[in-house]
């Protein structure tokens, strides 16, 4: 069975929209709220700080005199990452349709799910709702999640809280129930300088660097041996990584700063205080020697970035109506993190579920298959359905 028509007309202007996290979303934005203010919703706006890109909620089903309570929102970002240095065979910014595909710039992730919601919404209103359909769009997804705390803030402002949420990564039309959380941290080392031949009188960043990151080394040698497991995930354990390091402006002279940044991704259930805890502890036990030396020497962490893990939910209506709903049974964890977690950790219960497959995101001619799309269409008709009974 082919895709809905009016998925892929969606599809089609959503990939039109040159939303790349560097840029704006808000002509896309715009167009998606009108679009669903035009079949009856309710929008609410929420900006980031400068106003050029915006996170929205629609609801359907709100109302004087409405009987809807909590509701299933329909969740997806619109931001993309950069086509540069990419060879396309086709313009990524136009959808082109070959071979049982639509290519181009987020068809994938996760255009191809907000085609689906959108392309849906005159269905939204056709039977009184027995609880309300939200609709969330969020910028900056694909830069950390940046977007959808802010949103998840709003929402509890808004007094809005559902019953569950549907995020639409690409998986394959299975049902994702779990991923791992990440933090991101960068680490400052602040030394004293000195020639060389004067290393007495200085305090080394880099050597100081390295204790930490030795540290972060066996932490992650900790974990893989001795650490708890999660079945069902591919990596079944937490995972630590210094990933950047800057240090140094000569041969001949003790550095007086070094920079790392590193990043853990942690199992569901895993403390991730626990891992910069232990960090902390050392730091400070470095620091009180550093300042023996250099009373302005230090060590400081600063998080960058933190994605909550997400935990299994199957005794949640959302759950089960997703199993209900799909054709391949297969329950899936993920080691890549999702907006899920956050609206979990609002306390609304996650599943993560859309066209495409993971695999296919961010390449060059990145594409969904039209079978996915149809197979999302028929998912997404049974939620709507079932919120009508």
């Amino acid at each position: 069975m082919p895709p809905d028509p009016r998925t892929l007309a969606a599809l089609r202007t959503l990939i039109g929209f040159d939303t790349v996290s560097r840029n704006s979303n808000l002509a896309c934005i715009d167009w998606a709220r009108a679009h669903m203010e035009a079949h009856g919703a309710t929008t609410r706006m929420d900006w980031n700080a400068d106003r050029t890109k915006a996170n929205m909620l629609a609801t359907f089903g709100e109302g004087p005199g409405s009987k809807a309570r909590g509701g299933i929102v329909l969740s997806g970002h619109v931001d993309v990452v950069p086509v540069d240095g990419q060879a396309w065979t086709s313009d990524p910014f136009t959808a082109t349709e070959r071979d049982g595909r639509i290519y181009g710039r987020g068809a994938c992730d996760m255009k191809g799910y907000d085609a689906v919601i959108l392309g849906h919404v005159p269905d939204f209103l056709a039977k009184p709702l027995r609880e309300p359909i939200h609709v969330a769009l969020t910028y900056d997804e694909e830069v950390g999640c940046l977007g959808i705390p802010h949103l998840i803030t709003a929402m509890a402002g808004w007094g809005v809280h559902p019953s569950g949420a549907i995020i639409g990564e690409p998986t394959s039309m299975r049902l994702v129930s779990a991923h791992k959380g990440g933090r991101v941290y960068k680490a400052r080392v602040t030394g004293k300088a000195a020639h060389s031949s004067l290393t007495h009188t200085a305090v080394n960043a880099i050597e100081y660097a390295a204790a930490i990151i030795a540290r972060i080394q066996a932490i992650g040698a900790r974990e893989r041996d001795h650490g708890a497991r999660a079945e069902g995930f591919d990596v079944p354990f937490t995972t630590i990584s210094t990933n950047l390091f800057t240090g140094g402006n000569g041969p001949n002279i003790v550095p007086a700063l070094a920079e790392f940044l590193f990043d853990y991704r942690y199992i569901p259930g895993f403390d991730p205080d626990a891992i910069i805890g232990e960090l902390q502890s050392l730091a400070d036990q470095l620091t009180a020697q550093m300042r023996a030396i250099a009373p302005a020497a230090g060590i400081e962490f600063t998080r960058v970035n933190a994605i909550p893990a997400l935990s299994p939910c199957p005794e949640a209506a959302v759950y089960r109506l997703a199993q209900s709903l799909l054709a391949d049974k297969t329950v899936e964890k993920v080691a890549y993190g999702t907006e899920a977690s956050f609206f979990e950790a609002y306390g609304v219960p996650s599943i993560v579920c859309g066209p495409g497959s993971i695999v296919h995101a961010h390449k060059a001619d990145e594409f969904v298959p039209l079978d996915q799309l149809a197979l999302c269409d028929s998912f997404i008709a049974g939620v709507v359905e079932h919120l009508q009974s």
